[in-house]
């Protein structure tokens, strides 16, 4: 009798949708307090909306930096510690292998099949360094294209996250009409971006639409009010 082949589904992108919800959830928030701030202050969209567009090209920029430090630090640690387990390995290998059969053990294998298996590692460094790296460390080994797709991925999402809240400003000439608008347009974003993840991430989209609109509109609050009270 035919079966129907097992596939298995795992979400694999979740570095990519993490930069995408830091450059999202920043932008949407961060140009929103700095234009309610300045509606406060001002009269015409055209101040706000200067302000606000700078505002975005450099927070895009410091983000994307911000991510592509962080991609390159992650890869240096690795490779040192990937130098260290290598060095190990030649230097004591019967400390390493000690360290294999432990491993293993958590894992719920005998003491004489993981003595056998950590032996037998010996035979392959790299496949044994590899070993060490994943099961000891914790340790993935990080693709080389992270650091720039990461530092694209934050400053575009922050960029589009950050046009929403300034988009009304673009459409009335009275700041403080704008500002009315950019608060439900804002908060329809938020709605539909924390449902948009909990469909990628498989938390649930609704439950991650409502915690992404209280966790977004809050910081907009917090941020709009400091905002005002400066201004």
């Amino acid at each position: 009798m035919p079966q129907t082949p097992h596939v298995e589904r795992h979400f694999t992108a979740g570095d990519r949708v993490r930069d995408v919800v830091i450059g999202m959830s920043d932008g949407l928030t961060v140009p929103f307090a700095l234009a309610a701030g300045l509606s406060g202050a001002v009269a015409s969209s055209r101040l706000v909306v200067t302000a606000g567009f700078a505002e975005v090209a450099a927070g895009s920029i410091a983000m994307g930096l911000g991510g592509y430090l962080a991609a390159r630090g992650d890869a240096e640690h690795y490779a040192s510690e990937l130098a260290r387990e290598e060095q190990e390995i030649r230097d004591v290998p019967e400390i390493e292998v000690a360290e294999v059969a432990n491993v293993l053990s958590r894992y719920g294998v005998g003491a004489a099949d993981a003595q056998t298996i950590a032996t037998a590692m010996r035979q392959r460094p790299e496949q044994w360094r590899d070993f060490m790296m994943r099961f000891e460390l914790g340790l993935e080994a990080p693709d080389p294209k992270r650091a720039l797709q990461s530092a694209l991925t934050i400053a575009v999402a922050y960029v589009l996250g950050g046009l929403i809240p300034l988009s009304p400003y673009l459409a009335f000439s009275s700041a403080q009409a704008a500002l009315r608008s950019s608060v439900i347009v804002t908060l329809v974003a938020l709605i539909v971006f924390g449902y948009i993840k909990g469909k990628f991430t498989g938390t649930g989209p609704l439950r991650s639409a409502i915690q992404t609109a209280v966790i977004g509109s809050l910081a907009a609050a917090a941020a709009f009010a400091i905002a005002r009270a400066i201004s």
